[in-house]
């Protein structure tokens, strides 16, 4: 594996600025976000007018704990154009989720926010181990989702050679990977085990790829993967973190040289970490749900954001900016079974303990008379394993380290769904209601 170690003259002078320094440019930038929003989103008016706080309340970074939420529910309540704080025709890109549990949420971008956007997905290509000059494969979605034309734009800013593929055509990508000699990936982590098992059918060694960094975000994943998918490949994997109502990928980032955790760029988006019960801020190194609210943004400001995401803040190590921890999970895919608090992390860290079987899952929820049950769909990592002794290793794990009885369930290899984005983990064909 190359050691990829950035040089400190090639960072931004704001990654290894002092905290001081930081703290009093994200103080400026918060002042003018909470203003821009205040005198140009009608929503912003009246929710800071209905808490009784003003813009010129913003004394100290502290007090933005005065300031009201923001939830997912506003965004589809102000669809389509309604949080914008510029005019539409000011709107140079609009993206929007699937919308499959509900209105979609828009997001819109002027031609400042498309460059610093592009400026933080390089920075964090860089911070990933990759260099201007290198070929970046990016399989990410391309469309209405953020995560294609944000790592794009963010690779031809640092001036990469993109390949633009997109998602699915398994096949074509193992092939365009070695014909143009990608050293960088950018896919999610669900799908590059696809790609992964693709190499295998082809007869490829993985290890000989021309791979050298995999920047993986979009979903939730574990170092038990990461240890997986750098020892297949010998090569670098970091976890990358956006979500579209801030930006998109790129607000956070692994640092390849230390792989702790990934580091916020606090210069354009500030966080918090609440009680998700509460909504009280709790301290630094607490657990709890990831608040953002963006200090640069023109066209789609967005104010203390509720991101569901669940994590903790930790200080800086091979920048200044602190770090979040690897998403453990989110409040909206928490499992409660009989119970017990669940993650399908959780469950993917017992499946990476058992080498007899693949890393791939899902997780069927059901009810059998009043109680709640869970299959967990597996499948064997090659022909011949006993997948008996597997089956039975795992449903073991599980209930000593998570907590739940699940029934393990194995199929042929290739029996569990791919997932050609993120990957769908859970399946609740509990009754509603």
């Amino acid at each position: 594996m190359k050691d990829l170690t950035p040089k400190q003259s090639e960072l931004d002078p704001i990654e290894i600025a002092s905290r001081d320094e930081i703290a009093a440019l994200q103080l400026k930038r918060m002042k003018w976000s909470l203003r821009h929003a205040y005198d140009n989103v009608p929503f912003y008016k009246k929710s800071f007018d209905d808490a009784g706080v003003h813009p010129d309340d913003l004394k100290s970074l502290t007090d933005l704990a005065k300031f009201p939420f923001t939830m997912k529910q506003d965004l589809r309540d102000n669809y389509p154009f309604g949080m914008f704080a510029v005019p539409r025709e000011k709107i140079l890109r609009l993206h929007a989720s699937s919308g499959t549990t509900g209105q979609p949420t828009v997001v819109g971008y002027t031609a400042k926010d498309i460059d610093t956007w592009a400026s933080v997905v390089a920075r964090s290509l860089r911070a990933s181990g990759t260099r201007a000059g290198d070929v970046v494969h990016v399989a990410y979605g391309y469309g209405l989702f953020t995560g294609g034309l944000g790592a794009h734009y963010g690779a031809e800013k640092l001036g990469c050679t993109v390949v633009p593929i997109s998602g699915g055509m398994t096949q074509r990508q193992v092939q365009l990977i070695e014909d143009f000699g990608a050293s960088t990936i950018m896919v999610t982590p669900s799908y590059m085990l696809s790609i992964l098992d693709e190499y295998k059918r082809q007869g490829r060694d993985p290890r000989e790829s021309c791979l050298d960094v995999g920047i993986f975000g979009a979903e939730p994943w574990t170092n038990a993967m990461r240890l997986e998918i750098e020892q297949a490949f010998d090569m670098n994997a970091v976890d990358i973190y956006g979500l579209s109502e801030v930006m998109g990928p790129g607000v956070a980032n692994e640092c390849v040289e230390t792989k702790d955790g990934l580091h916020i760029w606090e210069d354009h988006f500030y966080p918090e970490i609440i009680n998700p019960e509460t909504g009280a801020v709790v301290e630094d190194g607490e657990m709890g749900e990831l608040v953002f609210t963006t200090l640069t943004k023109e066209g789609f400001p967005i104010i203390r954001y509720r991101t569901r995401d669940l994590t903790r803040l930790l200080p800086g190590t091979a920048r200044s900016m602190r770090r979040m921890e690897k998403i453990t999970g989110r409040t909206d895919d928490m499992i409660i079974l009989r119970g017990v608090n669940v993650f399908p992390t959780q469950i993917e860290e017992q499946l990476m303990a058992v080498p007899e079987l693949a890393p791939h899952f899902q997780i069927v929820l059901e009810r059998k008379g009043r109680m709640d049950a869970m299959r967990v769909l597996v499948e064997p990592s090659q022909t011949g394993v006993d997948g008996d002794a597997a089956v039975a290793l795992l449903q073991r794990k599980i209930k000593s380290n998570v907590g739940v009885t699940a029934q393990v369930e194995l199929s042929g290899i290739g029996g569990v769904e791919r997932s050609q984005g993120k990957a769908v983990r859970i399946i609740d064909n509990r009754p509603k209601g």
